[in-house]
């Protein structure tokens, strides 16, 4: 493969999932250099990715981190499956990984950490923030890898979730807040490029900070490869 070809970027979704919301996932890959290939359970899985991103969607089965069971949320057992086969398959190889809302949840608990399985009912008061638009505010820690990637110490994202991380996995340090205290982004202290945020960047298209995010990801999987 030429040095210059765009690096192969796997992208995880559901076998479900809308064409406008592949659409944004599709373009924030290209527009940075990056050759999207989507995989979700029914596709076949590839043997050789240069970056992975595990993106966002349905809640993980409790089962997979301790949690008690909802009967109310919805799942997807085989996508859990794909994700963390993936997971075991790249991480060891080094191959650059973005978590991405329910993505940073899945790196968490694939490396034995714990979700909250409900903001909502955990933190009594919380404001109640479902939008694709920049609404909430995150603090990021200071030399963080997180940090130096966006090149600011807080930024405002989106909030499409009513899960969250809980205790860190191994090698997980938690890197960024919201104002309310929940966790909003993590990171390896093990991996070169190991990260998840619990918003959606990709929806930001023409917020800097996180096109930053997603640029960073396509250079890593360039230069690991």
């Amino acid at each position: 493969m030429r040095q210059d070809a765009r690096p192969l970027i796997g992208i995880t979704t559901s076998d479900r999932k809308s064409r406008i919301a592949w659409w944004f996932d599709w373009f924030a890959v290209w527009r940075h250099g990056g050759r999207p290939l989507r995989l979700s359970p029914s596709r076949p899985r590839p043997t050789a990715l240069d970056g992975l991103i595990i993106g966002g969607g349905d809640d993980i089965e409790a089962h997979h981190y301790g949690g008690e069971i909802q009967l109310d949320v919805r799942v997807d057992p085989e996508r859990d499956e794909l994700e963390l086969a993936l997971l075991e398959r790249f991480i060891p190889r080094g191959t650059p990984v973005l978590g991405i809302c329910r993505g940073a949840q899945l790196i968490n608990v694939h490396l034995g950490g714990t979700l909250d399985p409900d903001i909502e009912t955990t933190y009594e008061g919380i404001k109640r923030q479902r939008t694709v638009l920049p609404r909430k505010t995150v603090d990021i820690v200071g030399d963080s890898r997180l940090y130096h990637l966006l090149r600011v110490t807080w930024c405002r994202i989106n909030s499409l979730h009513h899960q969250a991380v809980q205790e860190a996995g191994r090698g997980i340090e938690i890197v960024a807040r919201d104002r309310d205290g929940l966790v909003q982004a993590i990171e390896s202290r093990e991996h070169d490029f190991l990260i998840g945020v619990q918003w959606h960047p990709e929806w930001l298209i023409f917020n800097r900070p996180q096109q930053r995010l997603i640029r960073a990801l396509i250079k890593a999987a360039r230069t690991a490869r």
